[in-house]
C-alpha cells in the first residue's frame, strides 16, 4: 500500500503546477483542492469500462484535478480498483505524489462478494442492504484500502445513513451512528483515514431525515473538540437546490464541515437544454455542462462540484469549467434569485 496522504503541502504543489488557474483551488480543510471532482458511480461492471475509468482518472490528475470520490458498492468494487490502478500508475511514473491526492470512499451498503462471513448479527444489517455497525464499516474500510492500495483514506463516508431511519426509530439510529463515529475515530487515530463524513441522497435534503446539529455533537461525544467528522457530501445542482435553500451548506460552514456537492450534472440530465437565460448570465463557459459545473462549483459554501467521468474526453470537455473563475457570491445570489 502507499503511504501517506493529502497534506498542505502536497495540495499546494499541485496546485502549484497550474498557476493559471483562475480560482481553480480552494482551501478545504487547510488543503489547497480542485473546485471540480471526478466521480465514479455509473457505468458497466466489464474491462472496458475500468480501463475507461482509469485514463479518465489519468487525465484528471493530469489536469490538474486533485479530488477523486468513489464508494466500494460502486460498480461492484470496480470503480475503487479502476481508480487503484490508476494511482499506481501515477505515482510510479512521478505524474502524481500521494500527498497531493484527496482520495474519498464509502461504506454502508452490502456489496455483493464483499460481506464479512459470520461477523453481523441479524439486528446490525436492515433491508438486507445496508448496516453501520462498526464490524462491518471495519471490513469495508479494509477492502477499500486494499482495492486503492492505500494505507490511508483521505475522507471515508458513511454512505447513505438516512437508509437506516426506514426501519429504526431516531433514538436506536443516533445510537447507531454515535457507534459508527466512535469507529471512524478509531480508525483516525489509528491512521487508516484521515477524517470522515456522510454521504448522502435525502438526508440532507428531505425533511424529517439527518439533522446535522445533532450529527456533529455525535461526532464531538464520539471524538471531542478534535473530532475527524469533517465533510459532508449531498447532491446541488440546477435541479436539486435543497442544500442551499434549506441552509444546510451555509450551517455546515459554521460548524467546520466541508461542503461536496455530488450530482452536479444530475447523471447527465443538465448537459443540455439549459434556458437562454443561464447562458447569458453564467458568461464565460460555451457548454451546457460547464455552465452546470459552473454553476455548483460557485454556490456559497459549496467546496467541490463532484462530475462523473468515466472516459478522458469527458474529463477534457468538463474541465473547460476550470477556464473561468467562479462567480462572487453577489452575482451568484443575484442569478440563484432568478
Amino acid at each position: 500500500m502507499h503511504q501517506g496522504y493529502a497534506t498542505p503541502q502536497g495540495t499546494a504543489r499541485l496546485a502549484s503546477r497550474f498557476p493559471q488557474s483562475n480560482g481553480f483551488y480552494r482551501k478545504i480543510q487547510s488543503l489547497q483542492l480542485s473546485t471540480l471532482g471526478i466521480g465514479t458511480y455509473l457505468g458497466a461492471m466489464d474491462e472496458a469500462t475500468d480501463t475507461s475509468y482509469a485514463r479518465a482518472i489519468t487525465t484528471a490528475v493530469e489536469g490538474g484535478i486533485n479530488c477523486i470520490d468513489t464508494s466500494l458498492n460502486y460498480r461492484n468494487q470496480h470503480s475503487e480498483l479502476a481508480i487503484g490502478a490508476a494511482l499506481e500508475a501515477l505515482f510510479r511514473t512521478g505524474q502524481a505524489q500521494r500527498d497531493e491526492l484527496l482520495i474519498c470512499t464509502k461504506a454502508g451498503y452490502l456489496v455483493p462478494g464483499a460481506v464479512p462471513n459470520g461477523v453481523l448479527a441479524p439486528e446490525d444489517v436492515v433491508g438486507n442492504m445496508h448496516s453501520l455497525a462498526p464490524v462491518f464499516l471495519e471490513d469495508q474500510l479494509e477492502r477499500s484500502r486494499r482495492n486503492l492500495g492505500l494505507a490511508t483514506i483521505d475522507v471515508f463516508y458513511l454512505h447513505n445513513p438516512e437508509t437506516q431511519l426506514r426501519f429504526v426509530p431516531q433514538e436506536e439510529f443516533h445510537r447507531r451512528m454515535l457507534a459508527g463515529f466512535e469507529a471512524c475515530e478509531r480508525f483516525a487515530a489509528e491512521g487508516r483515514i484521515r477524517n470522515y463524513g456522510t454521504a448522502t441522497w435525502d438526508g440532507y435534503r428531505q425533511p424529517n431525515q439527518l439533522a446535522l446539529a445533532e450529527l456533529e455533537k455525535l461526532a464531538r461525544q464520539a471524538g471531542g473538540v478534535d473530532h475527524h467528522f469533517r465533510f459532508i457530501q449531498l447532491p446541488f445542482n440546477l435541479a436539486m437546490l435543497e442544500g442551499l435553500t434549506n441552509g444546510t451548506a451555509p450551517f455546515a460552514h459554521q460548524l467546520g464541515i466541508s461542503v461536496i456537492a455530488s450530482a452536479s450534472l444530475l447523471q447527465s440530465r443538465l448537459t443540455s437544454g439549459l434556458p437562454e437565460q443561464l447562458a447569458q448570465a453564467l458568461v464565460g463557459p460555451t457548454t451546457d455542462a460547464a455552465r452546470a459545473i459552473q454553476f455548483t462549483r460557485s454556490a456559497p459554501h459549496v467546496d467541490i462540484a463532484l462530475v462523473g467521468m468515466s472516459r478522458p474526453e469527458h474529463v477534457r470537455e468538463n474541465l473547460s469549467a476550470a477556464a473561468y473563475p467562479p462567480l462572487d457570491e453577489t452575482s451568484f445570489l443575484k442569478l440563484f434569485g432568478k
